[in-house]
C-alpha cells in the first residue's frame, strides 16, 4: 500500500510541477497575474510534494 501512495504522490509531484512551467510560460507571454498566482501556487505544492515524498516513512511511522 505503501508503494501504491508514493506512486500517487509521484503523480501529483509531475502534475504540479508541469503546471507551474505552463503558468510560469503563460505568465511571461501575457502578463497575467493569475497565472503567476498559478505558477507560484503549484511550485510551493510541488515543493512541499517533495518533501513529503522525500519524508513518506516518517509520516506514516514506519
Amino acid at each position: 500500500m505503501v508503494n501504491f501512495h508514493k506512486v500517487l504522490i509521484s503523480t501529483a509531484i509531475v502534475f504540479c510541477l508541469g503546471f507551474a512551467v505552463w503558468s510560469g510560460v503563460a505568465y511571461a507571454d501575457t502578463g497575467n497575474g493569475w497565472a503567476l498566482a498559478s505558477a507560484i501556487g503549484f511550485g510551493i505544492a510541488t515543493l512541499v510534494l517533495v518533501l513529503y515524498l522525500k519524508n513518506l516513512s516518517r509520516f506514516l511511522g514506519t
